[in-house]
């Protein structure tokens, strides 16, 4: 894994923040950025926040991301690699009184030399008013602003506040990245008791949450457990349904495909066991619902155009309700795949024309349907003879489009099913007049 996290971190003592009978997460939590886990495209070298740290110079930013992806521990390791006072408030449990009062010491400590950083937590949850009264204090200089925030900071913050800050995404973590922290809380509190197979599906219940997952591993420890447990006796210890994905992850990759097929071959019902097998599991749904516009493009496309549109809202709805509420809409828009007319004529004519435009490189396009904003450009030809098609006969001019070096193709051939039976009798009607206009 040194590849992941780069240097092979040691196991990390309690801190003075941290006391020895704390929190397993709070003992694990890292005391560099270099060994923060899972956010290395942001507190890398090369990353948004490794770039700030070596320049010795912080911006004000919104880390937004899943919970317990890290955002409170980067923004404490910040203050402390750059020299800066850390403050915390959270907007769950501070009104304007406690944002005066932040804002006052902030000025008191400016005066004496010392810069602050004002990390505010569930920074979404703060009204308009009060994300408006940030902005004089971040605009001087008073504080840098650092806001956590797992809603999309574009409908939950105002214009204002997000235009002084910037936006830095944190990913969920990954399943090599959930394996280190339980490495690590090894390493500092011993083998978990577990098999191999009961880690990876711990692992895989706790949905990209590390702070979740080291709380679950706490839970194990405390029990004092003798003997390791298989997945099964874990999940009736939890009290929580852990799937059984195995060490390689091939349970993930084997119920997607079941998922897929299931839906492209029209069983619904099979398609809500799979569906339902991986959510229980502890999936994330956003990646079902990623699989399955990709289904709806894939193995639907033009059959059902609205394949694609219920997809997408059931992503709105689920963002919008959350867990488990949202996983209806999940739901529904499987069902809806999976009763869906079925045509591959879009993904196999996409395929078909990106094959064909490397092959022909950058052939110029026939003149009359160039745009000729200049004189020069109208005298050599350019936009002359352009038939405008909703001017002519039938709204079809029949005109040319391809390069004079290339003979017309056909990439798009539609089904005689669904929606494409209509837009198959068009394209038939416009070849039609194409042939009778020359």
């Amino acid at each position: 894994m040194a590849d992941l996290f780069g240097d092979e971190p040691q196991p990390t003592a309690p801190s003075d923040e941290a006391k020895a009978d704390g929190p397993l997460a709070d003992r694990l939590r890292p005391r560099d950025l270099s060994s923060v886990i899972g956010q290395e495209h942001l507190t890398g070298a090369d990353g948004a926040i490794g770039r700030m740290v070596s320049a010795g110079r912080l911006s004000s930013m919104i880390l937004w991301g899943p919970p317990g992806t890290g955002k409170t521990t980067i923004a404490r390791l910040l203050a402390d690699s750059v020299g800066m006072r850390f403050a915390a408030i959270s907007a769950v449990f501070s009104g304007v009184a406690d944002l005066k009062k932040a804002f006052a010491e902030a000025d008191r400590m400016a005066e004496a030399g010392q810069r602050t950083l004002l990390f505010v937590d569930e920074i979404h949850r703060f009204n308009r008013a009060q994300q408006d009264g940030f902005l004089p204090f971040v605009e001087r200089g008073t504080v840098t602003l650092v806001g956590a925030t797992t809603e999309n900071p574009s409908f939950a913050l105002n214009a204002a506040l997000l235009s002084r800050a910037q936006v830095l995404i944190l990913q969920r973590l990954d399943a090599d990245a959930l394996q280190e922290l339980l490495r690590r809380a090894e390493a500092l509190e011993g083998p978990l008791p577990l098999d191999d197979d009961a880690r990876a599906a711990l692992v895989a219940s706790a949905d990209g949450d590390g702070r979740f997952l080291l709380n679950q591993a706490e839970t194990l420890y405390n029990a004092k457990i003798d003997e390791p447990l298989d997945p099964a006796a874990l999940g009736r210890f939890l009290q929580r349904r852990v799937a059984v994905y195995d060490k390689d992850r091939d349970g993930h990759y084997n119920l997607i495909s079941a998922l897929h097929k299931s839906v492209r071959g029209s069983d619904p019902q099979a398609s809500l066991y799979y569906l339902a097998r991986m959510l229980t599991a502890g999936e994330e749904p956003l990646y079902v619902l990623r699989r399955l516009v990709r289904m709806a493009v894939e193995d639907i496309g033009m059959a059902d155009p609205a394949a694609l549109q219920q997809c997408l809202a059931a992503k709105d709805a689920y963002e919008f309700l959350g867990s488990p509420e949202g996983e209806l809409a999940i739901a529904q828009a499987c069902i809806y795949l999976a009763t869906a007319p079925k045509s591959n004529a879009a993904y196999k004519a996409q395929k078909a024309a990106w094959k064909s435009a490397k092959e022909t490189g950058s052939l110029m396009p026939p003149p009359n349907i160039l745009n000729a904003p200049t004189k020069l450009m109208k005298d050599i030809g350019y936009g002359r003879d352009y038939a405008y098609d909703p001017n002519a006969e039938d709204g079809f001019s029949g005109a040319n489009y391809w390069p004079e070096e290339m003979e017309p193709q056909t990439y798009y051939e539609p089904v005689e099913r669904g929606f494409e039976r209509k837009v198959a009798e068009r394209i038939t009607y416009w070849n039609r007049l194409r042939e009778e206009r020359g």
